[in-house]
């Protein structure tokens, strides 16, 4: 008699936990994907339609960055999921050799909020640049992001902005959890996709609760903390990010969305997050800031004119080895490649700092570099905010 033919081979957890801290809730590990391992905690830069702006993708790879996203309503729209995959996917669309996330088009519904209407169906959005009106449903998303082929696809949940109240929020939570059962329903590719869930809830810790109780119970390799980063008081925001983290699985990534402030990630960090996205290394460049270990820099300011240092020197980027303030002072009056060369350093910053996060606790030193890192960025400004204090107390981490 043969022998039963053993089913499709289980997937290999994503996440590998490599060292812990023994004071926060900070840990260190890689993330297991299909493009090769990415060491977390890990910022991942938002390519909205197949780079991020103002780079290239061979640029973001010299950077060090081992995992992007790519934007599931965007890239589905313009230039349209079937073209993409007919080029080899996102990743051979853009030429990339290393990892990608897909969201799933869910964060529309604040973004383009005049554009939309939610229903149990789906959402339905007019298009920003014209043409018929598009559903957006799980089944959609899920067929969109198949053909992308990211390594890490998300689930379509139902969104609401952070600083919302009342029924709409506890709606929204349940509602995501029923979309998170369709994705799963409508996922064609698990073996080589990771679908994560995302849990929502709003600033009501209970809604939270309920929500990571009933996604955990689904079988999914990770989970990603959605409807943040809003607006909303910085008070309420790290404690319901310590909450949610604190209920979620150990074993289990846990994505942190529009996440992207230097101290919000520190901060973040130690209250237990992995993963992290936000634009705001790209845009802020766009209006001529640098990010420096002390703050940003202005580089449109008079003061720059005639200032022939580095943005930092201590900045390994292509920028700082090659050009002085005073030169991208003068270029961004007129030239966009001043715009360019900002991107390159701060996300080259965005980088280093998540690299000296991840060091710190393979070290069992992250206490002290959180203390270094806010003396630096606050010790001419009169100390850390309240509620970054507040925060890092709450796992053990005094600031004096």
């Amino acid at each position: 008699m043969a022998a039963p033919t053993a089913g499709p081979a289980a997937p290999v957890p994503v996440l590998r936990i490599v060292a812990e801290c023994k004071r926060s809730r900070a840990r260190a590990g890689e993330l297991r994907l299909p493009h090769g391992n990415v060491p977390c905690p890990v910022f991942m830069p938002v390519g909205t339609r197949g780079t991020a702006k103002g780079l290239t993708a061979a640029q973001l790879a010299a950077l060090g960055c081992r995992i992007c996203l790519g934007n599931t309503f965007h890239l589905g729209t313009r230039p349209g999921s079937e073209l993409v995959r007919r080029s080899g996917g996102l990743h051979g669309f853009m030429d990339w050799p290393h990892n990608l996330l897909t969201d799933s088009g869910g964060f529309q519904m604040v973004s383009l909020l005049e554009l939309s209407e939610v229903s149990e169906e789906g959402v339905r959005f007019q298009p920003p640049h014209g043409g018929e009106q598009i559903l957006l449903s799980p089944e959609k998303s899920m067929e969109i992001q198949n053909a992308l082929g990211a390594d890490i696809v998300m689930q379509l949940d139902d969104v609401v902005s952070s600083t919302t109240t009342g029924p709409r929020v506890e709606e929204a939570m349940h509602r995501s959890v029923r979309w998170l059962d369709r994705c799963l329903a409508a996922h064609a590719r698990p073996q080589q996709q990771r679908l994560f869930a995302i849990v929502q809830g709003g600033l009501d810790l209970e809604l939270r609760l309920r929500c990571i109780r009933a996604m955990t119970q689904r079988d999914v390799p990770g989970f990603a903390i959605g409807g943040l980063s809003g607006g909303e008081d910085k008070a309420q925001f790290w404690r319901t990010v310590k909450f949610s983290a604190e209920h979620l699985p150990r074993d289990k990534p846990r994505y942190l969305m529009g996440v992207g402030y230097a101290t919000d990630l520190v901060v973040c960090v130690a209250l237990g997050c992995d993963m992290f996205d936000c634009v705001f290394p790209t845009r802020t460049a766009r209006f001529g800031s640098a990010l420096v270990p002390w703050g940003s820099l202005q580089l449109k300011n008079q003061q720059f004119a005639k200032d022939f240092r580095p943005i930092d020197a201590a900045c390994g980027c292509p920028t700082c080895q090659r050009y002085s303030r005073a030169y991208l002072h003068a270029l961004l009056r007129s030239n966009t490649a001043a715009l360019h060369l900002l991107t390159l350093h701060n996300i080259a910053y965005q980088m280093k700092l998540m690299g000296s996060i991840r060091e710190s606790i393979l070290q069992q030193r992250f206490p002290e570099f959180v203390q270094e890192f806010m003396a630096v960025m606050y010790g001419g400004r009169g100390g850390p905010p309240a509620w970054a204090r507040e925060a890092l107390e709450s796992v053990g981490i005094p600031l004096g």
